[in-house]
């Protein structure tokens, strides 16, 4: 990639999506600090990615060397690991335990700084520390006295609700959540990067009525998933000051965070969500599908997407978020991996795009970071080229949010990634203007004073872009030339693409009981 932060961000997202750290080898000083970003970002999302970083040479070290920096010290505060090796011979024996570290327990980032007098360094092979790769991560249990006791909090309780957190997803669990689901009835709420563990077309699912599920549950199972600003810390008045919780997590220093727990379940999702099923097989438990508790949700659910439903069949121009997004749905395959950031453009789309399997959206996370879009895309476009040939990555972008990577277009070209790149194009961050408005605004004096910072340049050419570089690009305006340009992109599988849509620069997101900031992003 052409910036080391988009690197970082890739080799994190290879991470998540091959539960083996991705690799991001970065040069001393400036490029090692702006790798910091991703693995801060890596460590926050609990994904396990390693960085290799040069540094000046030792025997310069407070002589004022080249991009001289304490990289090691600073890499302390973003990394679960960061170490320098004492020799040549323990290099081995520090990837080894760089690589262990990122995947074992929560997975994270891990640091390993290498001088630049290690380069031209020679040393016997024989006095080598060779060490064999680590064994795959152990699977933790859950103690059986604590699943007991979450089954029978369960069983009682009157409206649950079940969160499905990225750490079920990272975790593989899909199979045995969606058995639990199935089995026990219970409607289940997906953070962000969780969705498609379930799919999000399954009865059960009531992402559509968040805010009243996480409002009035009583009982409330985590699966993987962590009640920080996502899920508006588990605190009133966005739940029930006596909800239960039942809280699953790999990192015991998690639990009880913000919400003292009901029962609490430490282990591996996956191998908990199977100890939990094993324990309802011989309770023969099932939330009743006609309760109260269904009834209500059903109709926010159906009252929510009529008024999605409504905005997105609007015939007015310039278009809204809802019309781009309904066309977008109707065109781009279902197993598409879907890559996602911007402020209205992520928020809008999270509710509007289903996912259908796991592991397949990624997003701002739980850092909120923008910039990450592209370096995300082309780390998805390289896995699937290894493990599933033909699946298609499609990243969604806001126009502000494009701007943090647009460059990158030059790299998914140069190695012909068959990424669509899609750019909500509302001139600006949440809102912009238009041409007009741009025209009498920069009759008030300087555009630097004059103009709201968050307007960006009216009806701005990104797919030139991609074009400069050989890409397709495409400047739509009307539904009619949206389902063209996707038509035309879905069906050349061997050419990037990227579609510039403008719409209005005053649309907005239907109206919310909480703004943006107390809303999940991930």
């Amino acid at each position: 990639l052409r910036y080391f932060q988009q690197a970082c961000y890739a080799a994190s997202a290879v991470g998540y999506l091959t539960g083996r750290p991705g690799v991001c080898l970065v040069v001393s000083g400036p490029g090692f600090l702006h790798a910091l970003g991703g693995m801060a970002n890596a460590t926050i999302n609990c994904w396990p990615l390693i960085v290799i970083g040069g540094s000046s040479d030792r025997n310069q070290e407070t002589m004022g060397a080249f991009q001289e920096f304490p990289q090691v010290e600073a890499g302390r505060l973003y990394n679960k690991l960061s170490v320098r090796p004492s020799s040549l011979e323990v290099i081995p024996a520090v990837i080894e335990k760089a690589v262990r570290t990122s995947i074992y327990g929560r997975p994270g980032s891990c640091y390993i700084d290498i001088p630049g007098d290690f380069v031209n360094l020679q040393v016997n092979k024989s006095s080598v520390k060779y060490v064999e790769c680590c064994l795959p991560p152990p699977i933790s249990m859950a103690e059986h006295s604590a699943v007991s006791k979450a089954a029978s909090i369960l069983a009682l309780s009157k409206q649950p609700l079940l969160i499905i957190g990225k750490g079920a997803a990272y975790s593989h669990a899909e199979n045995n959540i969606r058995q639990l689901v199935d089995l026990c009835g219970l409607p289940f709420l997906p953070t962000p990067m969780a969705k498609g563990v379930v799919p999000d077309n399954h009865p059960n699912c009531v992402a559509a009525a968040r805010s009243t599920a996480l409002q009035h549950a009583d009982v409330i199972i985590l699966l993987g998933a962590r009640l920080n600003w996502i899920l508006h810390f588990g605190l009133p008045p966005r739940f029930r000051q006596d909800v239960k919780v039942i809280q699953i997590d790999i990192c015991a220093e998690e639990l009880g965070n913000n919400v003292r727990p009901a029962a609490i379940l430490l282990g591996d999702i996956n191998a908990v969500t199977k100890q939990l099923l094993e324990e309802f097989s011989k309770r023969s438990f099932k939330y009743p599908s006609n309760s109260e508790w269904w009834k209500r949700l059903r109709v926010k659910i159906k009252n929510n997407e009529e008024r999605s439903k409504g905005l997105a069949l609007q015939k007015s121009l310039p278009m809204n978020y809802y019309t781009v997004f309904h066309h977008i749905r109707e065109l781009i395959p279902k197993d598409c991996i879907l890559v996602s950031e911007g402020a209205n453009t992520m928020d809008i789309g999270r509710t509007m795009l289903p996912n259908y399997y796991p592991r397949q959206r990624l997003d701002a996370g739980t850092f909120g970071t923008m910039g990450v879009g592209l370096g995300f895309a082309i780390a998805a476009a390289l896995v699937a080229k290894d493990r599933a040939p033909g699946k298609r990555v499609v990243c969604i972008e806001g126009d502000s949010a494009f701007g943090f990577s647009g460059m990158e277009v030059e790299t998914i070209c140069r190695y012909n990634l068959p990424i669509l790149i899609i750019i909500v194009n509302n001139n600006g961050i949440y809102t912009g203007l238009d041409a007009n408005s741009w025209k009498e605004m920069l009759k008030l004096g300087n555009p630097a004073t004059c103009v709201p910072p968050v307007s960006l340049l009216p009806n701005s050419h990104y797919e030139e872009i991609m074009s400069a570089f050989g890409g397709k690009g495409y400047f739509v305006k009307t539904p009619e030339e949206l389902q063209s340009a996707l038509k035309a992109s879905m069906t050349d599988k061997q050419t990037p693409s990227l579609i510039n849509v403008m719409i209005d620069p005053q649309s907005e997101r239907k109206k919310q009981e909480f703004p943006w900031l107390t809303r999940s992003n991930l």
